[in-house]
């Protein structure tokens, strides 16, 4: 998330929310085209294909969404997933879920979906004044309940085969003929089954023909009576046999919930957590019942295996994210630390070394010369029990309170699919609260890419030269981190001949200005006034040439006029920011790229705050909240509309959950219009008054629905105030929800973020939130049916959405905090 050549310090996600919000689609869909065609049957069209593909990226990181693609197509069609739907879900998420699997089939998956029908068979049973009757959970199946449980099970199973086929997709009705069963005790239970067989030939014959495959519970004996059988039970029997990727159990919870914090449980780890997890006070009844169940099953079913307990409307983000949704449960593998080098399997650390670290790959170094390099070190040594995954952290002995230093971290695919690198780290930072670690340009590409260690990391340095970047946590303070970032370039190589590595640790760069006499250029020369590590050296201005520029205090500077071939004479300028009218920058990038080109200056960073690059595939979307893997180190930034950033964050954590296209209501200070005289930006003419302005095609309406990969509506107006935007934005939902499950919504997606305010209460006002560098949303206003939220959100059309964007930007393009300089209090 963060590259360049200096110092950035930020703080980021944990890993279990992470991937909702990261991408730039455009450039990665043509790739993402060829994923799709490997998988299966083509049955959409191009515009519909690069829609999904919009889709799967806004739910996760490129890497992610690539990798699960590629391993879900390495397997069989009917081991991607087996996914048990609720009878509950079925009542209350039914177009949600139906969604939700259309989405995976258009990417030519084929999950295998078992439902039951509980609560629909106890309202026909109570109906039919039969009262349901249990011994030790199980419910006793006599002839009446079992007419009654074979109708509501054909009924359910083809309601949700005609939900999907309403939504384009094929599925074909299964209620019976998949599992053989005897009684379990006739006696006892009557008509209910223990499972002995399962016919997979049924399965595979529907995914053959191109269709999903959706199954009941219901089970029959050889000689052909039927059997009622728990839909669980029936599910871990489908997968014994199967052994798909992942087992779902969908629920309206969405999750497991610790029973003292009430916080949902991300991940459960058995090899790891089972048996302290059981002794638990509150592991307990339904819950306790459930983690034993995966414990079994998962102990039959390869380690790749994972049990995901989730809502239907998360369904495609645990398909396709490492942190998932909901409750995540796998085997995991047991880890191990040792504290010096004789403790370690050699053999096992050898074989990982030599299959997965670049330098020895490359013969760079030597397995022994390294081990060799670590004879005389402190070290803590991390594995897990196949020896997939290795980390080596060292800490010098003459200087116990410098941070320890992460030396290695390889991991095989298999390891870093299965999230056994998470597990890891999170042993290391508890032994070490204060750590650094490099990579290099390999690693970069490797099993754990950049972004992996930008999330772990309070900060980085790039080194624009080797292609090093350098990571830390837990260095608190601006001395610290310089000393420990200085001491990297004396740090020992790992070969026999000592090396020394030149980092340079610059604390400045230099930012020049074309377009410098706007509000919105004013605001840039502020932030940039009181910015820690970027200096202005340049303020570009055609009407404004020879004056003395007033306000900035690090420097006396003068506005100049420059012209595109002027560029090429000021290369220790760092980064331009083009603040110009829409259509005027051009002449400006191309001369610089051709000189780029010709060897006349250096690449340097260019953000663009008017709309000419924001819907080109080779520039980067300047929305950090969104896109900060794609803006970390990037050199074309295209910065956001006011009105779409605002947008943006309004409707994006309901993407999943929209009907249809959301309706937004805009209204800004007349500072939008600019300094050209006009009606727009006339305070007489605007006085006791609200313009509307552009009523179809606006600019921003095109920015959203691309960005957001879904059509929007928008309708700006002009008001009488200065600066501020107020959006009032009408959501339409495929799912029933409450206000407050709609702020809880903006609340999770939006956690930590420290420019984004999520107001409680009443809407948030225009005028309270003028002049401030964040976003602020609130109303979470709910029709009375819940199919229906209006969201209200503010935002400074001068800061947030353009200068201070602009400096977050450049702060993830040079590889700075992305906060430097901009108050986020």
């Amino acid at each position: 998330m963060k590259a360049g050549s200096n110092l950035a310090t930020k703080s980021f996600r944990s890993t279990a929310r992470r991937a909702l919000v990261r991408s730039s689609v455009a450039r990665s869909i043509p790739v993402q085209h060829r994923i799709i065609r490997s998988y299966g049957q083509d049955h959409s069209s191009t515009a519909e294909k690069e829609t999904i593909a919009k889709l799967l990226y806004n739910i996760g990181s490129r890497k992610e969404v690539e990798q699960y693609l590629r391993h879900f197509s390495s397997v069989e069609s009917q081991k991607f997933a087996v996914i048990k739907v609720g009878g509950a879900v079925l009542t209350d998420e039914l177009d949600t879920l139906a969604s939700a699997l259309t989405f995976l089939n258009r990417v030519g998956l084929y999950p295998i979906v078992l439902h039951g029908a509980g609560p629909q068979l106890n309202q026909l049973l109570e109906e039919a004044n039969v009262e349901p009757q249990y011994n030790e959970g199980i419910r006793i199946t006599d002839a009446k309940t079992l007419e009654i449980a074979r109708k509501v099970f054909q009924q359910e199973n083809i309601k949700l085969v005609e939900a999907l086929e309403r939504h384009g997709t094929r599925a074909r009705p299964i209620p019976g003929g998949v599992f053989v069963a005897d009684y379990l005790d006739r006696d006892k239970y009557g008509y209910v089954g223990k499972i002995k067989s399962v016919n997979k030939n049924v399965i595979e014959s529907a995914i053959r023909a191109g269709t999903l495959p959706i199954l009941t519970s219901l089970a029959e004996t050889p000689d052909g009576q039927i059997l009622n059988v728990n839909a669980d039970v029936a599910a871990a029997e489908l997968a014994t046999v199967l052994e798909p990727l992942k087992i779902v159990f969908l629920n309206e919870k969405n999750g497991l919930y610790h029973g003292v914090t009430g916080k949902k449980i991300d991940v459960i780890n058995l090899d790891e957590e089972y048996e302290d997890l059981l002794k638990e006070p509150w592991v307990r009844y339904g819950t306790k019942l459930k983690i034993k169940e995966c414990k079994e099953l998962l102990d039959r079913l390869p380690r790749s295996s994972s049990v995901a307990i989730i809502s239907a409307g998360h369904l495609h983000k645990e398909l396709f994210t490492d942190s998932g949704a909901g409750t995540l449960i796998r085997r995991g593998h047991k880890l191990f630390k040792y504290d010096s080098l004789e403790k370690v399997d050699a053999d096992k650390m050898r074989n990982i070394l030599e299959a997965e670290d670049p330098t020895i790959k490359s013969g760079k170094t030597s397995v022994a010369s390294y081990l060799h390099y670590l004879r005389d070190k402190k070290v803590n040594i991390y594995t897990d029990e196949p020896g997939q995954v290795l980390a080596v952290v060292t800490q010098d002995p003459s200087n116990p309170g410098a941070p320890a230093v992460l030396e290695k971290f390889v991991t095989n695919k298999t390891a870093a699919l299965n999230n056994v690198p998470d597990n890891l780290w999170t042993n290391i930072k508890k032994d070490h609260p204060a750590l650094s670690w490099e990579i290099t340009k390999e690693e970069e590409d490797g099993n754990l890419d950049k972004s992996w260690h930008f999330e772990r990391a309070d900060g980085s340095l790039r080194n624009s030269h080797t292609g090093k970047t350098l990571f830390f946590y837990g260095i608190e303070g601006a001395e610290k981190v310089k000393k420990t970032f200085d001491g990297f370039s004396g740090k020992r190589s790992f070969s026999t001949m000592v090396q020394r590595r030149a980092y340079t640790t610059s604390a400045r760069k230099n930012v020049g200005l074309i377009g410098a006499r706007g509000y919105t250029g004013r605001e840039l020369i502020n932030l940039i006034d009181q910015h820690p590590n970027l200096n202005l050296t340049h303020v570009s201005s055609r009407e404004l040439e020879g004056k003395a520029l007033e306000g900035y205090t690090k420097d006396k500077l003068t506005y100049v006029n420059l012209k595109p071939e002027d560029i090429k004479d000021h290369d220790h300028v760092d980064a331009w920011v083009l603040a110009l009218p829409n259509g005027v920058c051009h002449p400006f990038v191309r001369q610089i790229e051709q000189d780029v080109k010709d060897g006349k200056q250096r690449e340097k960073s260019l953000v663009d705050l008017s709309a000419d690059y924001r819907f080109e595939d080779t520039w980067t979307y300047g929305l950090p909240e969104f896109n900060r893997e794609k803006l970390a180190g990037a050199t074309r930034i295209a910065n956001p509309g006011c009105y779409a950033t605002g947008a943006q964050m309004s409707i994006k954590p309901l993407l999943p959950f929209l009907a249809s296209s959301p309706t937004v209501f805009g209204v800004s200070g007349y500072s939008g219009a600019g300094t050209k005289p006009s009606n727009k930006n006339d305070p007489a003419f605007l006085k006791d008054n609200i313009v509307p302005y552009a009523l179809t095609g606006h600019i921003h309406e095109r920015e959203v629905s691309s960005q957001l990969g879904h059509p929007i509506h928008f309708i700006p107006h002009v008001a009488p105030w200065f600066q501020g935007i107020a959006l009032t934005v009408n959501i339409p939902l495929n799912k029933s929800m409450s206000s407050r499950d709609v702020k809880d919504v903006f609340s999770e997606f939006y956690q930590n973020e420290k420019l984004v305010k999520i107001i409680e209460g009443e809407p948030p006002l225009v005028r309270d939130n003028a002049g401030k560098h964040s976003v602020s949303i609130g109303g979470f206003g709910v029709q009375a049916d819940g199919k229906r939220a209006v969201i209200c959100t503010t935002i400074d059309n001068l800061l947030k959405g353009a200068a201070t964007q602009a400096v977050q930007n450049l702060n993830l393009s040079l590889g700075f905090d992305e906060y430097a300089g901009i108050p986020t209090q």
